[in-house]
């Protein structure tokens, strides 16, 4: 059982309060199938220029990725410059150059359509979304797609034909709100649901995730750290985590329990890209201490 993720792959520089470094790899499919190579084989669908570095290939080929469906370019990698505020929750861009991931046209290799059952389309253009749903047609047995502000005000055609398609929407409460024109997040969840898309994930960053279906609802906290050093690709993370736990599970349909359980290990993984810079801390994880957090994490969320 195999995830596939499409999307974006970047070279970062990120400035916070406190620090600030340059030529990370950042990208949503990048934070993405790190996450889901934890639980399950991952293959990759997105573009790179040629001043990619060496070393974040080789970090892919490490987490034994399959590469097949990413193109080399000959021209630049999308590059991305933002700062963070001192609370964590704000930032701001300073510089956005989309380059060789303009024109791309994502392709599916092969061996990736053979092997997938669950589809991850991370953030990207919805029209590119739709292309990796059209190469795969029914072979994945659980399609998710994540997408952001931009595409909701630029795309909304293109999005809501693509919650047609799709098992689980993906956003964050802002742009649940914005897509469907209230200030109740609770509302948005059930009308984006009704929308198309069996399921929908509402993330709240520091406060965690909601988890609407059809007649069932989950929610719960995100890990309580005391201190967050750079929340780039936390949210890719998350949903990364997420589909490759669904993946590792070896099955073809999945219930409302199988995705709570996701939702946990998703929300552990993200808390530790949050520990440092890109996937820095993702790249040290062992899985002793994946389960030690994870257990804590169990014990923070049960009641009596």
């Amino acid at each position: 059982m195999s995830v596939l993720v499409s999307g974006s792959v970047a070279i970062d520089n990120v400035k916070t309060q406190k620090a600030s470094q340059e030529n990370l790899l950042g990208g949503s499919a990048s934070y993405a199938a790190i996450a889901a190579s934890f639980f399950s084989p991952v293959g990759m669908v997105a573009v790179v220029g040629h001043d990619f570095p060496v070393e974040h290939l080789d970090l892919f080929k490490q987490r034994n990725i399959n590469l097949e469906g990413v193109e080399f370019s000959s021209g630049e990698t999308f590059r991305w410059s933002g700062e963070y505020m001192e609370d964590m929750n704000d930032r701001e861009t300073l510089s956005v150059a989309l380059n060789v991931l303009e024109s791309w046209q994502p392709a599916v290799a092969a061996s990736q359509k053979a092997a997938t059952t669950v589809n991850l389309l991370a953030n990207a253009h919805p029209l590119n979304q739709h292309a990796v749903v059209d190469q795969l047609g029914d072979g994945p047995s659980f399609t998710i797609a994540d997408t952001m502000d931009l595409w909701i005000q630029i795309s909304r055609h293109e999005l809501e034909s693509l919650l047609k398609r799709i098992d689980l929407l993906v956003l964050n409460d802002g742009e649940a709100k914005l897509m469907m024109d209230t200030s109740n997040v609770v509302a948005a969840g059930h009308r984006l649901r009704a929308m198309g898309p069996k399921y929908v994930i509402i993330k709240k960053g520091e406060h965690g995730a909601m988890l609407f279906g059809e007649s069932d609802f989950f929610a719960c906290p995100a890990y309580p750290l005391q201190e967050v050093f750079d929340p780039t690709g936390a949210g890719d993370t998350f949903i990364g985590g997420f589909a490759g736990y669904l993946a590792s599970l070896g099955k073809r349909e999945y219930d409302f329990a199988d995705l709570t359980g996701a939702i946990a290990r998703g929300s552990i993984l993200a808390s530790f890209t949050c520990e440092s810079f890109s996937t820095h801390s993702l790249q040290d994880l062992t899985p002793e201490a994946f389960e030690e957090r994870l257990a804590t994490y169990r014990r923070f969320c049960s009641f009596a």
